[in-house]
């Protein structure tokens, strides 16, 4: 399977790339810079806005310091009138930052490292951010508070709308089994902030330990995260099945880029696509049973924040020995 960004960018690669060297990824050199700008004050009461450009506060390693590229947004922002002149780091946009790695401190950002996100921004403002900051890929319209994706098949769709540039980000994510990279086209897919030990991977790692080399069904699998994490445990075989197609979209990526070679089916519904010792499916949970005849050791279900997970629950047991609600 090719890895191709939807941009037509080189923007998809191995994740074991990807992983050469990340903990220095973020890290200054000892010529890098740094402003000490208080997040809560405004702007433009701390520096000179015009003063802030490319060369603001970079070095010749080519990172700046988030807080710095922060300051370089909001400028523009205000520049735009999408901000006023008492705006603040705090109140600006949200920093997602690529690939999404917990660091111990605040990271500095090479070139197209950072995806932004806000629910006030205009096309205009996301095109002056892309041309004129380095650091940032992309630009996000939306709210952060609304999960992006579908609920269930009665509910409709809900995504963020890029204004300018790629949404692709990647989020390391470490487990007991090694570090997975999740790719995820931002607008579609839900926001996760990288953490020490992920909550999701510690009730999966649990459910697994009854088991030396399990059937694993994966529900609701969205990017494919602990499906995947089961495959890199050693399961006999795991099934991803997710309503939302873009999740679909991405978990074969990410299957692709974590190692796990994928073959396509040719079929746009059943089974999409498969490879060693794993299947593909995109379709309501309710309706796997016509396709799975078999029963799994462990069902995973991982659902939308305060969502009801009965009908989920009922379904899972129909075809799992154990319901593992993340």
């Amino acid at each position: 399977m090719e890895m191709r960004c939807r941009c037509g960018d080189t923007c998809i690669r191995p994740i074991s790339e990807a992983l050469k060297d990340i903990e220095l990824f973020y890290k200054p050199c000892k010529d890098c810079k740094t402003e000490k700008i208080k997040k809560f004050s405004p702007l433009a009461e701390q520096i000179n806005l015009d003063e802030i450009d490319n060369d603001f506060g970079s070095c010749k390693c080519g990172k700046r310091h988030l807080d710095i590229v922060m300051s370089h947004v909001l400028k523009i922002m205000i520049n735009e009138g999408i901000k006023d002149k008492k705006a603040n780091l705090r109140n600006s946009c949200i920093p997602l930052v690529t690939p999404g790695y917990l660091t111990d401190s605040v990271p500095y950002l090479p070139k197209g490292s950072l995806v932004i996100l806000s629910d006030k921004v205009d096309k205009k403002c996301a095109e002056r951010i892309i041309t004129e900051v380095r650091e940032v890929r992309g630009v996000l319209k939306g709210d952060i508070r609304k999960t992006v994706g579908i609920k269930d098949s009665d509910s409709n769709p809900h995504v963020y709308e890029l204004l300018a540039g790629c949404d692709l980000r990647c989020d390391i994510v470490q487990t007991p089994y090694g570090a997975l990279g999740i790719y995820k086209y931002q607008r579609e897919i839900h926001i996760e902030f990288p953490q020490v030990k992920s909550p999701k991977i510690e009730i999966l790692e649990k459910a697994l330990k009854d088991y030396d080399k399990p059937t694993v069904l994966d529900c609701t699998c969205g990017p494919g995260t602990l499906g995947i994490a089961c495959l890199k445990a050693n399961a006999q075989k795991v099934v991803f099945n997710d309503i939302w197609s873009p999740a679909i979209e991405i978990t074969l990526i990410n299957l692709e880029a974590n190692g796990f070679p994928v073959k396509f089916s040719g079929s746009e519904k059943g089974l999409i696509a498969s490879g060693d010792k794993f299947e593909v499916y995109n379709m309501d949970v309710r309706e796997l049973t016509n396709y799975l005849d078999e029963k799994f050791d462990i069902c995973i279900i991982d659902t939308f924040p305060g969502v009801d997970t009965i009908e989920f629950v009922e379904a899972g047991e129909k075809l799992g020995k154990k319901v593992v609600v993340v």
